[in-house]
């Protein structure tokens, strides 16, 4: 089964090519996320614990560099880990109007785990569904509802029908109202499609600044195509799966007429944040 190789939250430090080449040096094991062969400043994710490593190694490495270039691409390595480490501290560290939320959403199967990670500014719950549906791939075309703390959340005037909602508004519920206030990490409930019971979770992974010129929300990675709609739930996907790569399975032309071809590995994390970017598709 695959799973999100690191699942301790990633922050973005914007580094230029010869930062990245001498990270590279400094640290060979992050060599595959570094980038190398493309051109300009980029983006690199990278955990609390690899930024800490990598200030105090740039540092360290600065009085034995060969060369004042190479010193001085290794003091502003340092600066820049220093500063996504600064943005990376508790939600009281950072002011109001700069406060990002970073959420990792999963959807588990029995044979592949799909999952998004990606950051927003303060919304309401109920922005925060579309945020999911937009990154996870689904069109918005069933009921949902969210369970925090052993508590519900929903929309009253979709949930108001079998029976009377009783729960909290997600209109209304701000996202800072359910994090916990020293922004530690925390879990809960997405639940969508109430007959094919697709259940999500969702993990708060914390709290940084937005970075200038930044647009949010933003994914900033994931795995896996989401299932499609009406496929029936987990174990219905997974038979879909095994028939649309058979071609003699007996349900092969039958799931192939119903939708056609489909990639289960495909996922695209600038197409997924224009998505998110787009909104919600209309209601069904």
């Amino acid at each position: 089964m695959s799973r999100d190789p690191q699942v301790s939250p990633k922050y973005g430090c914007q580094l230029t090519d010869a930062q990245r080449k001498v990270l590279a040096d400094l640290r060979p094991d992050l060599a595959e996320r570094l980038k190398l062969e493309e051109r300009g400043g980029r983006k690199i994710l990278l955990t609390r614990e690899e930024l800490t490593s990598i200030r105090d190694m740039a540092r360290a490495r600065m009085t034995q560099a060969a060369s004042g270039m190479i010193r001085n691409s290794l003091r502003h390595l340092a600066d820049a880990a220093e500063r996504t480490l600064e943005d990376s501290q508790g939600i009281g560290a950072i002011p109001r109007g700069r406060r990002i939320y970073q959420f990792r959403v999963s959807l588990e199967t029995p044979k592949r785990i799909i999952w998004r990670r990606f950051q927003t500014r303060s919304c309401s719950l109920d922005r925060l569904h579309a945020y999911i549906q937009t990154a996870m791939g689904w069109t918005n075309s069933h009921l949902h509802e969210f369970w925090i703390s052993e508590e519900q959340y929903g929309d009253p005037m979709l949930l108001d029908v079998a029976e009377p909602f009783t729960g909290h508004d997600s209109l209304e519920t701000k996202i800072e109202a359910i994090v916990p206030e020293d922004g530690s990490r925390f879990r809960f409930a997405y639940h969508y499609d109430f007959g094919d019971d697709w259940r999500h979770e969702v993990l708060f992974e914390g709290c940084l600044g937005a970075e200038a010129g930044q647009r949010y929300p933003i994914c900033l990675e994931g795995e896996y195509a989401c299932p499609p709609e009406d496929v029936g739930g987990v174990q219905s996907y997974e038979r879909y799966l095994e028939a649309l790569a058979d071609r003699d399975h007996p349900e092969h032309r039958y799931f192939y007429d119903w939708r056609g071809r489909f990639d289960p590995n495909a996922f695209d994390a600038e197409a997924t944040t224009k998505a998110m970017r787009r909104g919600l598709p209309a209601w069904r």
